[in-house]
């Protein structure tokens, strides 16, 4: 994807997914998984305040909805301007949702 004169690959994006179990979860409810993206602030944030490009994979749909939300407010409560990006991706015959941010100039 190129936004402007930057070309912005997943490779130049902080992955946070893979330290918790939780990260290949499928919720049973909306509540179960907006709580779980509410507990990934901290790990947001890190990296938003710092202004660096963040992202998540999920094979829950409904986790990627949540964060697609709360990322704009999380970047707003930090003093960061992003763009969010959502896509999809087949690993090991599963879709696995990804979202994550590029920092706007």
């Amino acid at each position: 994807m190129k936004l402007g004169k930057k070309v912005l690959t997943t490779e130049n994006i902080k992955w946070i997914n893979g330290s918790y179990k939780e990260d290949n979860r499928i919720f049973n409810s909306e509540r179960q998984a907006e709580e779980w993206v509410d507990a990934l602030y901290p790990d947001f944030v890190a990296y938003l305040s710092n202004n660096i490009n963040v992202g998540y994979a999920s094979p829950d749909e409904k986790v990627i909805k949540y964060l697609e939300s709360y990322l704009p407010k999380w970047a707003s409560y930090n003093n960061v301007n992003v763009s969010i990006h959502i896509g999809k991706i087949t690993k090991d015959g599963q879709i696995i949702f990804e979202i994550w941010t590029s920092q706007k100039n």
